[in-house]
């Protein structure tokens, strides 16, 4: 199956993490809350859990789940924050070494996924969480350049006729 990406991958800047060692539920829950916003939103937001000071709402995973102030269920899933925290710097390092402004950049595209359980020999099992995260981030197109292309589309002549008003009216008389 061929799939194009509509994109250039010059705009575009990645970053993965293979077999950290934290929970693939939290994470997931953390990506879905961080999806299309700005990475200076995320590290905020990151920074913010980390100090137990805002809760990553739970929308998936959330039976047997608190609730927080504001939300419904919540958590501070602080390890699995930490670790998205340097994998949101990482891809800004990227980003700028592309050459891409950081100061506008969006995430489009993250994602947790599990990873492989290694086999520890003992008997609870300690240590065997594993997860894979990508994150993928583009430079966000500034409003003035949405607002000139609407403008450009509405400035375009309509072929439109219309009849003469004032020679009905005197018709009329």
């Amino acid at each position: 199956m061929n799939a194009e990406k509509n994109t250039s991958s010059q705009h575009v800047a990645c970053a993965r993490a293979h077999n950290i060692p934290v929970s693939t539920k939290h994470t997931i829950e953390i990506c879905t809350h961080l999806r299309y916003k700005s990475t200076k939103d995320a590290k905020a937001f990151l920074q913010k859990v980390i100090a137990k000071k805002a809760p990553v709402p739970f929308l998936r995973f959330k039976r047997n789940v608190g609730h927080k102030a504001g939300i419904a269920a919540g958590r501070f899933p602080v390890n699995a924050a930490k670790e998205m925290l340097a994998l949101v710097k990482s891809v800004e390092a990227n980003a700028q070494f592309k050459g891409l402004n950081v100061e506008s950049l969006k995430i489009t595209k993250i994602l947790a996924n599990r990873a492989p359980n290694p086999f520890t020999g003992n008997r609870h099992h300690h240590g065997t969480k594993r997860t894979h995260v990508e994150v993928e981030v583009m430079e966000a197109v500034a409003k003035k350049d949405k607002k000139e292309k609407a403008e450009a589309k509405e400035a375009k002549p309509t072929a439109k006729k219309s009849k003469p008003v004032a020679s009905e009216k005197q018709n009329k008389n």
